[in-house]
C-alpha cells in the first residue's frame, strides 16, 4: 500500500523534505517516523500510517510535497488503494470548468441590465437626426435602447452620452472590487547577473520565504513608529553576577534575558494596550489577560520566534531553564509550529552580537516589539556627579493605529524604572 502525506495542520498544505529516516527494504511499524518535513518555520517528523516493508521511496531530500502526495510504497499493501484515488480526482477535474462559468455571467448581467432598462422603447422607431444615427451606427449602439429627452422623444447628443456613461459605469463595477481588495504588486524582473561576472545561485529556503512574506505583510499593513531610549542595566548586571553561581549550581546559566522577560512582563501589566491585537474584521482591540513573550532567536537557517508562555507567573529559575531549552530546539530546528504561536509581545535582543539602536518590525498580529542593542559602559551625570553606568540601547516599535506616541513614551519610562529598580527578591532562588 502507499503511505501518503497527511494533513499537517490548519493553514499548512505543503512542506519541504529535510531528511528521510528509512531506506528501501526496511521493515517499519505503524506511527514510526519516516521523514522530517519543514513547514512554516518548523520541522516535524512525519509518521507512517501503516506497517510493512519499504518497497519504494517516492521522495527525496529537498522535494516540496503536499497533502495526499505519495511518500512510500509498502510491500504487501492493498493494491486497490491507487484506483480509489483516481475516481476522487475525476469529479474535481469536471468541476474546474464550472468555476470559470460565473465570469461571463457578470458581463451578461451588465448587458442585460442596460437592455432591460430600455426594453419599452425597442418597439418604437427612434427619432433622431442623421448625424446621431450615423454616430450610433459607427459605435455599434442600438438607437432603440436610448430614451430621447427632446420634444416628441427625439434623441439628442446628450442622450447618447448619458447612455454610454451608464454602460461604462456598469462595466466598471465588477472590476473595481478586486482592484480595491488586492493592490497591484510590482512585477518582478529577473536579471541575468552572470553577464557581469561569475555568480553562485542559492535557493531561497521555505523558512526564508515565510520570514520574507510575514515581514512584508507587517511592513505594508502597519503604520509603525519606533521609540528610542537607553536603559541603565547596572543594577540588573550586578544582580546577574551576584546570583550566577547559585543558578549554575542548579544546572542553569543565568543570562540577562530572564531579567528582560520579567521587566517587560511587569511593564505590560501597567500598559495593557501593548499586550493586545487589533481585530480589523470586528473593529475591536483585543486585550489579552495572559503574557506570552516571543523571543527572536538567530539561527543558521534564519530568524525564529519561539514563545515563552505565562512569563509573569514563572520564576527566574524556570525562565532561565526554558530559555535554554527553547534556544537549543531553535538551533536544532526542532521547534514546532505550536511553539511559535500565541505570542502577545516580542523581544529581539541583539546585544550578544553587537550594534546599538535599530528598528525592529512588529510581529503581527501583535502591536509592539522591543529591540535591545549591546550594552556599554558610559559616563552618566547623577546628582551632579559623573558616574560610569552600563547603558543598553532599546527601541520600541509600535502600531500607531492602536498606540499613540504619548502612551509609548509612558511605557518606555516605566520600562526604564523596571530595570533600574529590579527587585532582588525576584532573582533569589
Amino acid at each position: 500500500m502507499d503511505v501518503k502525506l497527511p494533513k499537517l495542520g490548519e493553514g499548512a498544505d505543503s512542506g519541504v523534505v529535510v531528511g528521510i529516516f528509512v531506506k528501501e527494504g526496511d521493515t517499519i511499524a505503524k506511527d514510526q517516523a519516516i521523514l522530517e518535513l519543514e513547514n512554516e518555520k518548523a520541522v516535524a517528523s512525519i509518521p507512517s500510517t501503516a506497517a510493512g516493508v519499504v518497497e519504494k521511496i517516492h521522495v527525496k531530500a529537498g522535494d516540496r510535497i503536499s497533502i495526499g502526495q505519495k511518500l512510500l510504497t509498502l510491500a504487501g499493501g492493498a493494491a486497490p488503494a491507487a484506483p480509489t484515488a483516481a475516481p476522487t480526482a475525476k469529479p474535481a477535474a469536471k468541476k474546474a470548468p464550472a468555476k470559470a462559468a460565473p465570469e461571463p455571467e457578470v458581463e451578461e448581467t451588465v448587458e442585460d441590465a442596460a437592455e432591460v432598462e430600455e426594453e419599452a422603447d425597442s418597439s418604437v422607431v427612434p427619432v433622431a437626426s442623421p448625424s446621431i444615427r450615423k454616430m450610433t451606427r459607427e459605435l455599434g449602439i442600438n438607437l432603440a435602447k436610448i430614451k430621447g429627452s427632446a420634444n416628441g422623444g427625439r434623441i439628442v447628443i446628450g442622450d447618447v452620452r448619458a447612455y454610454v456613461q451608464r454602460l461604462i459605469k456598469a462595466a466598471a463595477k465588477p472590476a473595481s472590487a478586486p482592484a480595491a481588495a488586492a493592490p497591484a504588486k510590482p512585477v518582478a524582473v529577473q536579471i541575468d547577473f552572470s553577464q557581469w561576472g561569475p555568480i553562485l545561485k542559492k535557493p531561497v529556503t521555505p523558512l526564508r520565504q515565510v520570514i520574507a512574506r510575514r515581514m512584508s505583510e507587517s511592513w505594508h499593513a502597519v503604520p509603525r513608529v519606533t521609540q528610542f531610549d537607553d536603559i541603565d542595566f547596572t543594577t540588573v548586571g550586578a544582580l546577574r553576577k551576584q546570583y550566577a553561581a547559585a543558578y549554575e549550581a542548579k544546572g542553569v546559566k543565568l543570562t540577562l534575558t530572564p531579567f528582560v522577560l520579567k521587566a517587560v512582563a511587569a511593564t505590560l501589566k501597567q500598559h495593557a494596550i501593548f499586550n493586545s491585537s487589533l481585530d480589523e474584521v470586528a473593529n475591536e482591540v483585543i486585550l489579552k489577560e495572559y503574557i506570552h513573550l516571543g523571543i527572536a532567536v538567530d539561527t543558521d537557517q534564519g530568524l525564529m520566534v519561539p514563545v515563552i508562555r505565562d512569563v509573569d507567573k514563572k520564576s527566574m529559575l524556570n525562565l532561565a531553564k526554558e530559555l535554554e531549552q527553547v534556544a537549543a530546539k531553535a538551533r536544532d530546528r526542532k521547534l514546532t509550529a505550536e511553539d511559535m504561536k500565541g505570542g502577545t509581545f516580542t523581544i529581539s535582543n541583539q546585544g550578544a552580537i553587537g550594534g546599538a539602536h535599530f528598528t525592529p518590525i512588529i510581529n503581527l498580529p501583535e502591536v509592539a516589539i522591543l529591540g535591545l542593542g549591546r550594552g556599554a559602559l558610559k559616563p552618566v551625570v547623577r546628582d551632579g556627579k559623573v558616574e560610569v553606568r552600563l547603558l543598553t540601547p532599546v527601541a520600541l516599535s509600535y502600531d500607531h493605529r492602536v498606540i499613540d506616541g504619548g502612551t509609548a513614551a509612558r511605557f518606555t519610562v516605566d520600562l526604564v524604572k523596571a530595570f533600574e529598580n529590579f527587585d532582588e527578591a525576584v532573582v533569589k532562588i
